[in-house]
C-alpha cells in the first residue's frame, strides 16, 4: 500500500490534520502538502542518490578474483576473509575490515543458489561433562617434503579449550597418543567423549545407537574412565563444536604453520601445543564474550576427573627375523640384534618408535627401541646390532651395508686399517671393545689414535685403558678398608729404655 494512499485516507476520510498525518507516516509536512495538492493520484519518484565512493572500490576487483579462485579450491585450502583482509592491507588498503567482510558476503550470496536450510537445536554442556574428537587432513612441509598429515582435534565442549596434534596416519597408536596429550594439556578428563563412527573406535555400526566398540579403544576408555558416545551416521552436526574447530583452525593456526618449514614431526607438535595455549588466551568464549577460552577453562578444570598415567597405547604384532637380522613392518625393514636371527619377536608400535621384544622377554636386554619411519621401501640399520657377528665374520666390514652408518671417526679408522693386510680383524677388535667400554669412550680413543698418526687396535685399546685408569683408581679409593679401633691405647714409658741399658744376669759383654 503506497504512502500517498494512506495520506489521502487520513486527511480526506479520517479528517486528520496534515501535520498529524505526516507525523504518523514519517514524512515531511511540506512533502505531504505537495502530494495532496496534486490532481493526479501518482506518488512522485525521486532520482537515486549517488553513492559515496568507498575505500574498498580500488580493491574490489582483486577481492572478486581471490574469492572466485577460492571457490574452485578444496575446502581445506581456501583462505579465510581475515587472510584476504591482511593481504589487502599489505597492498595498501587503508580501511577497516567491515567493508571487506560485507563485500565477501554479498559476493558469495550472489554466486551461490540459496540452498534448503536446516534447523538445529542449540546445545549446552555442563562444566567437565564432555569433549569432542575429530580428525582432519592437512598438508605441510615436513623434512623438506610436502606431506599429508592427519590432525587430531580434541575440544572441551563447555570451555572450548582445544588441542591439535599432527601424525602421519590415523592408526590406533596415534589415536591413543592424541588423547594422552590432550588430557595432559586440559589438566583432567571429562566424563564423556563424543566421536563419529571412525574405524579405530567402532568395529560395526548397528541400528540406532547400537555400536560394536573396538576392544583396544574400549580399553583406553576404561583406563581414563570416560564414557564414549557415537554420532548417528552422516550426522556431523552432533559434534558441531569440534567440526567448527576444524574450519576455524585452518584459517589461523594451520595457515601460519603452512608458511614454515618443519624439520620433523616433533618440532611441529611442540609448536602446535604452544599455539593452542596462546589461542586460549586470545580467543573470546562464544557464550561469554567478555571472557577468554582460558578463563572458562580454568573454571572447567576443577570439574574434570583426575588424569591418570598415560595409556600404554601400542599396537602389537608378531614378526619373523630374517637371516640378515631384519624384521618387516609396514613396508619397511628394521635391523635387530643378530642373535635373534630366525626367531619370532613381538613388535610394539608407538607413534614415534618400535619396541621389539626378543625371544626371551624376561631379560631386560631383550627389549630394543627403534626409531619409526613412515616412508615406504626403506631399510633402517643399526650397525651395533651386527658387532657381535664380526668375531666370526670380520670380512663383512669391507662391504657390510650396516657399517656404512657408523660414526665418522670409526669410518676414518676403518679406511685407514683396511689399507693393510688383516685390517678387517683389527677393526673388528676395536668394535668389539664397544660392548665393554661403551661407544662414547671408544670414539674418544679412536680420535686420539687418529691424531697421533699410529692408528691400530693396540693403540686404541691402550688409550682406552689409560682413559679408564683414573676411574679404576677412584673406585679403588672409594672401596677403602674399614677403620680399626684400638682396644688398649699405647702408653709412654721411658723407664723401659733404662732397663735396656742395665746388664742383665747372664749377659756377657766382650
Amino acid at each position: 500500500m503506497s504512502t500517498l494512499s494512506k495520506l489521502r485516507r487520513m486527511v480526506h476520510r479520517d479528517h486528520l490534520s496534515v501535520r498529524e498525518a505526516s507525523r504518523r507516516l514519517g514524512i515531511s509536512r511540506n512533502t505531504a502538502t505537495k502530494w495532496l495538492q496534486s490532481d493526479e493520484m501518482v506518488e512522485p519518484r525521486y532520482p537515486k542518490r549517488a553513492s559515496i565512493p568507498s575505500v574498498l572500490d580500488p580493491y574490489k576487483e582483486q577481492m572478486a578474483t581471490w574469492l572466485k579462485a577460492d571457490s574452485h579450491r578444496n575446502k581445506r585450502e581456501r583462505r579465510g576473509i581475515k587472510a584476504m583482509f591482511r593481504a589487502l592491507q599489505a597492498m595498501g588498503y587503508p580501511g577497516s575490515r567491515g567493508p571487506v567482510y560485507e563485500f565477501a558476503k554479498r559476493w558469495q550470496q550472489a554466486q551461490s543458489d540459496a540452498p534448503t536450510r536446516m534447523a538445529f537445536v542449540p546445545m549446552s554442556f555442563e562444566m567437565g561433562e564432555a569433549f569432542q574428537f575429530d580428525w582432519s587432513c592437512e598438508y605441510l612441509f615436513v623434512g623438506g617434503m610436502r606431506k599429508r598429515l592427519e590432525a587430531a582435534h580434541t575440544k572441551l565442549a563447555a570451555s572450548r579449550a582445544f588441542m591439535l596434534t599432527a601424525y602421519f596416519s590415523q592408526a590406533h597408536e596415534m589415536l591413543f597418543d592424541a588423547h594422552a596429550r590432550a588430557f595432559t594439556a586440559f589438566g583432567g578428563v571429562p566424563r564423556r567423549g563424543i566421536y563419529d563412527n571412525m574405524k579405530t573406535a567402532v568395529d560395526k555400526v548397528g541400528q540406532g545407537k547400537s555400536r560394536t566398540v573396538n576392544a583396544r579403544f574400549e580399553a583406553m576408555t576404561g583406563h581414563y574412565l570416560f564414557e564414549p558416545e557415537f554420532c548417528n551416521r552422516a550426522a556431523g552436526w552432533e559434534k558441531g563444536i569440534v567440526e567448527k574447530n576444524v574450519q576455524d583452525r585452518r584459517r589461523g593456526i594451520w595457515m601460519e604453520a603452512a608458511e614454515r618449514r618443519w624439520p620433523d614431526l616433533e618440532s611441529l607438535n611442540a609448536w602446535l601445543h604452544q599455539a593452542c595455549l596462546d589461542a586460549w588466551h586470545e580467543l573470546p568464549h562464544p557464550e561469554w564474550p567478555e571472557l577468554t577460552i582460558a578463563d572458562v577453562w580454568q573454571q572447567e578444570q576443577t570439574h574434570l576427573m583426575p588424569n591418570p598415567a598415560a595409556f600404554d597405547g601400542y599396537v602389537e604384532q608378531m614378526a619373523r627375523v630374517t637371516a640378515t637380522s631384519l624384521i618387516h613392518y609396514q613396508r619397511n625393514r628394521y635391523s635387530v640384534p643378530c642373535e635373534w636371527a630366525h626367531a619370532s619377536v613381538s613388535v610394539r608400535a608407538y607413534p614415534d618408535r618400535l619396541v621389539v621384544v626378543g625371544p626371551s622377554a624376561e631379560a631386560p636386554e631383550q627389549l630394543v627401541s627403534l626409531p619409526r619411519s613412515f616412508e615406504r621401501g626403506q631399510t633402517l640399520y643399526d650397525w651395533r646390532h651386527y658387532v657381535s657377528l664380526l668375531e666370526r665374520k670380520p670380512g663383512a666390514l669391507r662391504n657390510g651395508a650396516p657399517f656404512k652408518t657408523m660414526p665418522e671417526p670409526l669410518q676414518h679408522l676403518q679406511a685407514h686399517l683396511l689399507r693393510h693386510p688383516g685390517g678387517d680383524r683389527v677393526m673388528a677388535q676395536v668394535l668389539m671393545a664397544i660392548t665393554l667400554h661403551g661407544l662414547d669412550d671408544v670414539l674418544v680413543a679412536v680420535d686420539l689414535a687418529l691424531q697421533s698418526g699410529r692408528a691400530s687396535a693396540d693403540h686404541v685399546l691402550n688409550v682406552l685403558a689409560r682413559l679408564k685408569e683414573p676411574e679404576s683408581l677412584q673406585s679403588l679409593a672409594e672401596a677403602t678398608l674399614p677403620s680399626l679401633t684400638l682396644q688398649e691405647p699405647p702408653q709412654a714409658d721411658v723407664s723401659r729404655y733404662d732397663r735396656l741399658r742395665q746388664p742383665q744376669e747372664g749377659d756377657h759383654v766382650q
